[in-house]
């Protein structure tokens, strides 16, 4: 391990920092981030609100722009994927842990516990339930994604710039995106990274606890959990130091072709006709409603208000501190698109697939709670899921299907992660050592066993709001900085082909 950058040591110092206070004072980690939590879902709600609004109708500019036909490298270079193999993968990116966890459980929360607008256990609660389901996982949530990858691509193909966080913003920084500023800019980003996957490796520990509870009365307890995520370590590591073309490219298929073959059953099984036209109606009420949904923040109404820190703020928080991570993987698969094409396939497509398989899951546990069949609100949200299988046919096969398509999305995401956070902590390097690669692993793991010891899968959602806050200043940072770069472009543009349009 030579030539170990200060970003690395840095990063790996503060974080061993945050998994020692965990593991001595858990009480008062919990109590800290839960205050800095608090403060910040109340304080800059309205914030966060606005900056991701931002990103989304940037990425709308820049679609209906001249400039979007800009290419993602060279001006005739040829994409390395063919156009289904690369949605595939910008499917995968996205249809992680999270979708299976609550595929059901958000839409039958916002139904029957919840009501995003204060109405619970009507036909009405269940069009809104859906209706902010996909606001919360559809256009917005690409659009964070989206910038961050593309502002990535585009520095790494067309300029020749390492893949760190810091080489996208020399337009603005200059030099100093060389320095100690630009240092401190990618330790943030590995933070903000570290953060949002060790929680959704939290979240995939507590529902596989959670399927194995329901199905084999397995406890649902901490001390399950850390079996869990020490098993799945020693996989994801064995995965990651077989690289990236052998161990994340066969897990990654074996995922596609399970997740599909769940949402294929359900669909089948569960209520079809309700689920196509749910999901027909919600397009609908979801795209009229969309400049109304991206501004709720409800300030005469704590309830309301209480409700979007809860779902809203930290959805906006979750795709934020991920953001590094999905977009430098979107980023490397993505050369040779167009700008316009890159925003259109990013955006578009993988919500459709997110909207499909909400009504599906959704759809079938809201039918059983709705026609009196089960109660399955009473059920945690990592036994949700399970819970809606279990009253339809073929319900055990669907969980044993689930079980493994989370834990496989546990071992790529984790896998994946260790591979991204060694490449943002050697300088963009596109073969960092195993040494670096079983480090990050160690301390993804650490780091998600301690927030779920200090405070469980609350902990978990608080310490992401925390971390995504300044990365979200650097996404608005990196969004000037591709702007400033493009216009250099565009002028170019127009002086070499004076008389060509769009």
């Amino acid at each position: 391990m030579k030539n170990i950058s200060s970003v690395f040591t840095y990063s790996a110092v503060i974080l061993a920092l945050l998994i020692i206070a965990g593991l001595t004072t858990p009480k008062t980690l919990e109590t800290v981030t839960a205050n800095m939590q608090a403060f910040i879902s109340n304080a800059f709600g309205w914030y966060y609100l606005i900056v991701v609004t931002f990103f989304l109708l940037i990425c709308i500019y820049l679609f209906i722009s001249p400039v979007g036909r800009i290419k993602l490298g060279k001006q005739d270079a040829k994409p390395d994927f063919s156009r289904p193999t690369w949605i595939a993968m910008l499917f995968s990116a996205g249809m992680g842990i999270g979708l299976v966890f609550y595929g059901s459980a958000e839409p039958l929360s916002h139904y029957a516990i919840q009501s995003p607008t204060g109405e619970t256990g009507t036909p009405q609660a269940i069009k809104d339930s859906l209706r902010f389901t996909f606001f919360h996982w559809g256009l917005h949530a690409w659009a964070i994604y989206g910038i961050v990858a593309l502002v990535l691509a585009y520095f790494m193909f067309r300029k020749n710039q390492p893949v760190v966080i810091s080489a996208t913003l020399k337009p603005i920084l200059g030099d100093k995106a060389d320095g100690k500023t630009g240092k401190l800019i990618d330790i943030l980003a590995i933070l903000s990274t570290v953060i949002g996957v060790a929680t959704t490796l939290g979240f995939g520990a507590a529902q596989i606890n959670g399927g194995l509870s329901y199905l084999f009365d397995i406890p649902s307890n901490f001390l399950i959990q850390v079996i869990i995520i020490v098993i799945v370590t020693i996989l994801f590591i064995g995965s990651a130091l077989t690289g990236l073309g052998k161990g994340i490219k066969i897990l990654s298929n074996t995922n596609m072709i399970l997740a599909f073959l769940l949402l294929a059953l359900m669909f089948i099984v569960g209520p079809s006709l309700f689920i196509l036209n749910l999901f027909t109606d919600t397009i609908g009420t979801y795209l009229q409603n969309l400049p109304y949904m991206s501004f709720r923040l409800a300030p005469l109404n704590e309830e309301n208000r209480a409700w979007i820190n809860s779902w809203t703020i930290f959805y906006w928080a979750w795709w934020i501190a991920w953001s590094p991570f999905v977009g430098i993987f979107i980023a490397r698969v993505s050369k040779g698109r167009s700008i316009r094409e890159f925003i259109f396939y990013v955006l578009v497509i993988p919500s459709l697939i997110g909207f499909f398989w909400f009504s599906t899951f959704g759809g079938s546990a809201i039918t059983l709670e709705s026609e009196g069949i089960a109660t399955i609100s009473s059920l945690s949200l990592e036994q949700s899921l399970f819970g809606v299988f279990a009253n339809y046919p073929l319900g055990t096969f669907m969980s044993i299907i689930a079980i493994i398509l989370v834990a496989i999305f546990f071992i790529t995401s984790a896998d994946s992660g260790t591979f991204v956070l060694a490449m943002m902590s050697t300088n963009g390097s596109t073969n960092p050592t195993n040494s670096i690669k079983i480090i990050w692993g160690i301390l993804l793991t650490a780091t998600a066993l301690i927030l779920l010891y200090s405070g469980g899968l609350l902990a978990l959602q608080n310490t992401m709001i925390v971390a995504a806050l300044p990365f979200s200043v650097i996404m608005l940072l990196m969004t000037i900085s591709f702007l400033k770069s493009l216009k250099v472009e565009a002028k170019e543009m127009i002086r070499l082909h004076p008389r060509e349009k769009r």
